[in-house]
């Protein structure tokens, strides 16, 4: 038998096993399935391996929640109506130049200005090829947009005038909030 059969006859026989085996426990009202691998003795639960699975997905820091077309601006910490200080951390500075945040879950992170639309901790990304190739990810700290625009912290006028300008970008909200998690 050529092997391409071979293996296509042994994942039949893999798939009818695990429809075989497929029980009802009438104490639980549980059904159970499991596949056995024939050359080692273990015995998968694919019950258990679904919800994890599913957890998994649950607890993706890096899935989107939401995602939002807005405007992107850039601004710096001593702009004429800014005081250095964050609206959702007012004892954090960045008059010195400071751009990112230490986020507990998504480490060191880029400072955004948004709407009240997010909330104060909300984690987002998105991607403006003049500023990086990667994924941008960052925090709302601070206020002062309007609507769906984020407005990025950055180190000078210069920067936020040559690498971000204004442009419409598409975020994703990747956490809402700090919730429990700072």
């Amino acid at each position: 038998m050529p092997k391409s059969i071979k293996r296509v006859y042994q994942i039949v026989l893999v798939i009818f096993a695990i429809v075989l085996t497929v029980s009802v426990n009438g104490s639980s009202k549980k059904i159970y399935l499991q596949a056995q691998n024939e050359t080692v003795t273990n015995t998968v639960d694919l019950n258990m391996m679904a919800m994890k699975l599913q957890e998994d997905i649950r607890n993706d820091i890096y899935s989107a929640k939401d995602t939002y077309v807005g405007h992107l601006t850039g601004y710096t910490a001593d702009c004429p109506l800014c005081t250095g200080h964050l609206a959702c951390l007012s004892n954090y500075d960045v008059l010195h130049g400071e751009e990112y945040y230490p986020d507990k879950t998504y480490g060191r992170v880029r400072i955004v200005a948004s709407s009240k639309n997010l909330p104060c901790g909300t984690i987002v990304r998105f991607n403006k090829k003049s500023i990086s190739e990667e994924p941008i990810i960052a925090i709302v700290l601070d206020r002062g947009v309007l609507g769906t625009a984020l407005d990025l912290l950055t180190n000078s006028n210069e920067y936020a005038n040559t690498y971000i300008g204004r442009s419409t970008v598409e975020y994703d909200v990747l956490r809402e909030s700090w919730g429990n998690k700072e």
